[in-house]
């Protein structure tokens, strides 16, 4: 049952919670709404992502921020700002990555995207009273502005820091390899957040702004596969005088053999929150100029999510098996596997104190013990900040689901509603003061458990 009227302030003692009240103060609907805008507004596909991480720094120093723009190089950039505290206390990031899953250019994402952009594929933001649709106006950009906030508010509020609090803004978090035309390969997966880290950016503890309501410690990784099946190059004039192995053909009995094996792969490897789950996303064979032949081999593509207790080559492996036995039932078939990318998934200790400070927070604010969300497939640059050591969990906003418009996959990446903004930042401010005002020694006993989270957790 819900508390009534949660204050959010439950648990925090009488001077942190004087605090978090001041900073929430200078949360307003009219800031998000426009740091949101002005986000969605600077394009900022994988690679490109410069512009928007100076527009950041900007931003943040025309408050009084120290910040900085990291370039990675002349197209692709970070962004970061410090507010320092008196070394003390351990050091906090807030995280956010800033590329957007597609472009927003229809020369790159159509016809794959839909035949045509619409309004909320272009970065140009639309504010439909409390909603804000455009270009990754949720996932990454509304996030990424919740962590602006929080951080401005915490500066002008006045708060006495222990540690220092970083609000860190990275590029290349999206799952890709390099667009067309880009003069690096490694432009996406986790490459800001790796180059932040790489370059001393480094924090005892993180909070990775992502979407979903609630507080989650652990996160699937993720394994791709080339799948090459091999047939016989012949013209369409000879497939009844010469011998005939379609590849294209063949690779179609490997999809459908795949798309049942997924199924079963993820009830064996359903765990904690998560999920795997598996596509095969590309096809690609033959000469479209030249359909009167049949090509040698027809290459898939294959996502392949993994939990965070199996490595990426137990993952290979398991994989591998499924193809052999479909070799095995289907005579002549012919196909080869590689994996060519590994991210393992990873976790974060429940009895790490940025996860009980966060379930803290996230309890006095709804009045009720924390719910877990499960079956959870997605990866962020957690991974990265985890794997480099720094204890993280991941919070951010629910997909909107009330709007005047149809919210499939891609809207929902692409409309945010700013009370759900206000909701977050005001979570990301009570956590980072709950963390930053206190001593290293604090946060590192394991008797300093916030007072809500031993009352009510369920996590």
């Amino acid at each position: 049952m819900n508390a009534p009227n949660p204050d959010g302030l439950t648990g925090l003692d009488t001077r942190r919670q004087g605090w978090v009240a001041e900073a929430w103060k200078h949360i307003t609907e009219e800031r998000l709404r426009e740091l949101i805008v002005g986000l969605v507004g600077v394009p900022s596909p994988t690679g490109d992502e410069r512009p928007l991480a100076e527009h950041i720094a900007g931003t943040l120093e025309s408050v009084g921020l120290r910040s900085t723009c990291q370039p990675l190089d002349a197209r692709q950039a970070n962004a970061w700002a410090r507010l320092e505290g008196d070394g003390t206390g351990p050091d906090l990031m807030l995280y956010a990555p800033i590329d957007t899953f597609t472009v927003g250019d229809e020369s790159e994402d159509v016809p794959w995207i839909g035949p045509k952009l619409r309004e909320d594929m272009r970065p140009e933001a639309t504010v439909y009273d409390d909603l804000v649709t455009g270009l990754g106006a949720s996932n990454p950009k509304g996030h990424a502005a919740c962590v602006m906030m929080a951080a401005e508010a915490i500066a002008l509020a006045g708060v006495p820091l222990t540690g220092d609090l970083v609000a860190a803004f990275g590029a290349g978090g999206m799952p890709t390899n390099a667009r067309p035309g880009s003069d690096r390969l490694n432009t996406g997966q986790g490459a800001g957040c790796s180059f932040l880290l790489e370059q001393g950016v480094w924090t005892d503890y993180a909070v990775i702004a992502k979407p979903g309501w609630t507080v989650s410690w652990d996160e699937v990784g993720l394994v791709w596969f080339e799948v090459t099946v091999h047939g016989t190059h012949t013209y369409v004039g000879s497939r009844h005088r010469l011998p005939y192995d379609n590849a294209i053909s063949r690779a179609g009995d490997v999809v459908r053999h795949l798309e049942e094996w997924f199924a079963e792969y993820a009830k064996r490897h359903t765990g904690g929150t998560v999920a795997p789950q598996g596509v095969v996303s590309s096809v690609r064979g033959g000469w479209p100029r030249l359909a009167a032949a049949t090509p040698a081999a027809c290459t898939l593509r294959v996502d392949l999510r993994i939990a965070p207790e199996t490595t990426p080559m137990q993952a290979k492996r398991e994989f591998t098996a499924a193809i052999e036995e479909l070799k095995q039932s289907m005579p002549g078939l012919d196909a080869t596997v590689e994996m060519i990318l590994a991210i393992p998934g990873t976790s974060t200790s429940r009895e790490s104190w940025v996860f009980r400070s966060a379930v803290a927070g996230w309890e006095a604010l709804e009045g009720r013990p924390h719910e877990i969300v499960t079956g959870n497939s997605g990866a962020t640059d957690a991974n990265i900040l985890r794997g480099r050591g720094i204890p993280t969990v991941r919070v951010g906003m629910p997909k909107v689901s009330e709007a005047p418009f149809d919210i499939d996959f891609t809207r929902g990446m692409n409309t945010v509603s700013v009370q759900e903004m206000q909701r977050l930042t005001r979570h990301l401010i009570r956590t980072a003061v709950d963390t930053v005002t206190r001593s290293r020694e604090e946060c590192d006993s394991p008797m300093a458990l916030a007072p809500m989270a031993l009352e009510g957790a369920t996590a």
